[in-house]
């Protein structure tokens, strides 16, 4: 956001330039639960696992979501510009990843429904960008900007297709897995152009991602995926065929 200076009333917080403060309080509930119930024997190991220069408290994942449940029960934000804030704080002030978990959960709890809309995608594209690991990437993407894309596709449509080239991995990424869950209503055409330039791509999760994206659809038109996989055999490489025919058999293709 525009470093530019309040306007009468506002108040800016001193680091993000959010034109209300975040709500503190439950920003230390979520602090204060997640270090009641952390388990330190368990931390290294989801570090580990996760590959994360960020500590972990050592939280389950189901105890996670019912700290988050009861926290976000406790504490609804008054409106969208602290909504924004407040994630915005717990995000980039997280001391340990389940912090920005709860940041993700604040994200897309169902009282703040009416905040998904492309204003949101700015919020969005920060997290993608500054968390730039599959964990939050995925959420963020599948749960996050995709029904945002369902709901308003017309004037999405075009962000999505430029992060498809964006030269940020993750936002590439974003691009391809958008529609996961779409079945149906999948925009078959934004797959597809969305794929096209980063059929060359080397890294791991876009190769990944091109491979989720196709074996997600195959559920619902195998035939249309297996069709794909034949008409770009020379350019698919070897883990995004295996991935898009994992629904359909190597041998239908």
């Amino acid at each position: 956001m525009p470093d530019s200076k309040p306007t009468s009333g506002q108040r800016r917080s001193p680091r993000y330039g959010d034109a209300v403060p975040a709500d503190q309080d439950l920003i230390e509930d979520v602090r204060r639960s997640l270090r009641e119930v952390a388990d330190p024997a368990k931390a290294p190991a989801m570090q580990a696992y996760m590959k994360s220069a960020m500590p972990y408290y050592g939280v389950p994942a189901p105890v996670t979501k019912r700290v988050f449940v009861r926290v976000l029960r406790d504490h609804p934000v008054a409106d969208r510009e602290s909504w924004v804030a407040t994630v915005r704080a717990l995000w980039h002030d997280a001391t340990h990843r389940e912090e920005r978990y709860a940041a993700l959960a604040l994200a897309g709890h169902r009282h703040y429904l009416a905040y998904q809309d492309p204003a949101s995608l700015e919020l969005y594209r920060e997290l993608i960008v500054t968390g730039a690991w599959w964990d939050f990437v995925d959420t963020l993407a599948s749960h996050r900007v995709g029904p945002i894309l369902r709901s308003h596709h017309e004037e999405v449509r075009p962000t999505i297709v430029a992060w498809s080239t964006d030269p940020d991995m993750w936002l590439r990424r974003t691009s391809i897995i958008c529609q996961l869950g779409a079945h149906e209503s999948i925009d078959l055409d934004l797959l597809t152009t969305c794929i096209e330039p980063n059929l060359a791509d080397r890294e791991f999760f876009i190769r990944k991602a091109i491979g989720w994206a196709l074996r997600q659809h195959a559920w619902t038109d195998p035939a249309w995926v297996q069709d794909y996989v034949r008409r770009h055999e020379g350019r698919l490489s070897p883990l995004s065929r295996r991935e898009a025919l994992k629904n359909v058999g190597e041998g239908a293709a």
